[in-house]
């Protein structure tokens, strides 16, 4: 298993190097990090920059897929219109227990 990874690596490696000449720019250090296998590496990189401010919260927002934005819309009308119901229900219905009924059991 090792012994395959190995020679993967060398081949991107060499790959790489040749694509470097052919253009002409020779970026060894960089194609070394880039097929090395150590576990370090194989970690999913985090984001160049997470939002951690209001404003850039609100500019990833432009990330969504246009496809997802109707799908938000009717989710959001639907959860409005539950918490519409719900509340409507507590404040109209008379039938509705609020307090504990019959006889108190002293523990």
């Amino acid at each position: 298993m090792q012994f395959t990874r190995f020679l993967a690596s060398n081949m991107l490696r060499q790959q790489q190097m040749q694509l470097a000449r052919s253009s002409g720019v020779l970026r060894t250090q960089s194609a070394r990090r880039m097929f090395q296998t150590s576990s370090k590496r194989m970690a999913v990189p985090k984001e160049e920059h997470a939002a951690h401010t209001i404003s850039q919260r609100i500019r990833t927002l432009k990330k969504i897929p246009p496809e997802l934005i109707p799908l938000g819309v009717v989710l959001f009308a639907a959860i409005a219109a539950a918490g519409y119901s719900i509340i409507r229900k507590f404040y109209t219905d008379r039938t509705l227990r609020l307090y504990r009924q019959g006889p108190q059991k002293d523990h």
